[in-house]
């Protein structure tokens, strides 16, 4: 299975909404659009940051149709499909229309608190229901469960469409762990923009980032220069990204990149609840770091 589609910069792409809390597909196109010309080199949807969890299935299959539409072949795409009842997210894998979509990106169980045999068998049961690559995603400080070096690398010799693992423990520990007991090709993705340099630099493949969202250009430029060791540049660049990085997660995600969309004019700053906008000390934040921003590129 080739994974190297998946090398370098990923984008988990807002959900653009009306005022009202409609979806705003002439903003999802114009993202689309400003992610695919600044250089990222795939594309999530329906993942956490597109607050996946407050769509019906079917504006969910509307989305997924929009983007595969509108991305025309030209990135991979991959699309989030997880929850904490496993047969569910069976289900939802084996009737959704997947023809198009290169792989799977699926957060562990939340809420429930599996333990690693609960989180073994869940991800066994999604692997064999599906013949798209699967990236598992691990980010406890949201789920309230870790999954673990040893069982993140036991899935990976198990399964074949097992294919990585977007990482966002922060731990780097476990993260080295990972990275020295995967098999051969197996990615090791971050799921923490402001770590992803670091990630990169210990062996890493990429990232799947909220920050390209506004910032693509850039942050791929970042990706790329670390993964080609050209890692001064890569280092300048993660610093100058370093308080917009930090500011954007202050007051809950997407609100914060969403605001700096909204202040780009690419989108509105609307969320469906239970995320509301950015309180008054975190738009001024980022919208300090938005005028003063210089590019280094």
């Amino acid at each position: 299975m080739d994974n190297s589609k998946f090398y370098g910069t990923g984008v988990a792409l807002i959900t653009p909404f009306h005022k009202y809390g409609t979806i705003d597909f002439s903003a999802l196109g114009n993202m689309l659009d400003h992610v695919i010309k600044g250089g990222v080199d795939y594309i999530v949807a329906l993942a956490t940051t597109s607050e996946a969890v407050t769509l019906t299935e079917d504006e969910k299959v509307a989305v997924l149709d929009f983007i595969v539409e509108k991305v025309d072949g030209k990135l991979p795409i991959v699309v989030g499909v997880g929850g904490n009842n496993t047969q569910a997210v069976e289900s939802i894998l084996q009737k959704m229309p997947y023809q198009h979509v290169d792989a799977i990106l699926s957060v562990t169980p939340y809420y429930n608190k599996p333990n690693q045999k609960g989180l073994y068998f869940h991800y066994k049961n999604l692997a064999n229901s599906t013949d798209l690559p699967i990236i598992l995603y691990n980010v406890p400080g949201r789920t309230g469960a870790n999954l673990t070096a040893e069982t993140t690398v036991k899935l990976a010799h198990d399964f074949s469409n097992i294919i990585g693992i977007k990482e966002a423990s922060g731990d780097m520990m476990q993260i080295q762990q990972i990275l020295r007991d995967r098999p051969k090709d197996f990615l090791l993705i971050s799921g923490d923009d402001a770590l992803t340099y670091s990630m990169i630099m210990a062996g890493g493949d990429g990232v799947i980032s909220v920050t390209a969202n506004a910032y693509p250009t850039e942050y791929s430029a970042m990706v790329k220069a670390a993964r080609q060791k050209k890692y001064k540049q890569a280092l300048e660049i993660n610093f100058s990204l370093l308080e917009f990085m930090d500011a954007i997660f202050e007051d809950g995600n997407p609100a914060g990149v969403k605001l700096a969309l909204n202040n780009m004019g690419l989108i509105k700053h609307n969320l469906r609840l239970p995320m509301v906008k950015v309180n008054v000390q975190t738009a001024n934040r980022i919208k300090s770091f938005m005028d003063n921003y210089k590019s280094f590129l």
